[in-house]
């Protein structure tokens, strides 16, 4: 089952609704490449196409993803307590400088440079996952085992 905010939700399904509007367009791309002529040989009529398989494809994979998700209600989480939403303040053992994630339930592609982005199934969300402030997690990165202290939950 997938687990994601109400915000992250609604841009599912923006792109969603924006993919399904644009159905009528390739449709009238691939009308005007198939009345140019010979179709063995005619490279616009196979790119819309292919873009065509491409978006219906995503569309079904974004149907489904909106129709099985289970969106968090982030009013009902624990205070301090890391979950799907939280935006975490963490120190690496070792290292003065404090760093700011947030934990999603997909890649939002979130514009601001200062909170990075998490999902919940990477070795960093995992570890995250359920955590106090005050704790240690213990992340199995690439490069070896890091060690976090977090310091605060919003």
């Amino acid at each position: 089952m997938d687990v994601i905010t109400a915000e992250e939700k609604a841009k599912l399904k923006v792109r969603l609704d924006a993919l399904i509007a644009n159905r009528s367009v390739i449709s009238e791309r691939i009308a005007e490449a198939r009345a140019l002529g010979d179709l063995k040989e005619n490279a616009e009529y196979h790119a819309a196409r292919e873009q065509q398989g491409m978006e219906e494809a995503e569309i079904k994979r974004l149907e489904n993803r909106i129709a099985s998700a289970q969106v968090v209600d982030e009013s009902k989480t624990a205070d301090g307590v890391v979950f799907i939403g939280s935006t975490v303040k963490l120190r690496e053992e070792g290292d003065d400088e404090i760093e700011v994630y947030r934990l999603v339930g997909e890649s939002t592609g979130s514009d601001d440079p200062d909170v990075i982005e998490v999902t919940a199934t990477s070795p960093m969300g995992e570890a995250l996952m359920k955590a106090r402030v005050g704790e240690t997690v213990r992340v199995n990165a690439p490069r070896g085992v890091k060690r976090f202290e977090i310091i605060e939950v919003n």
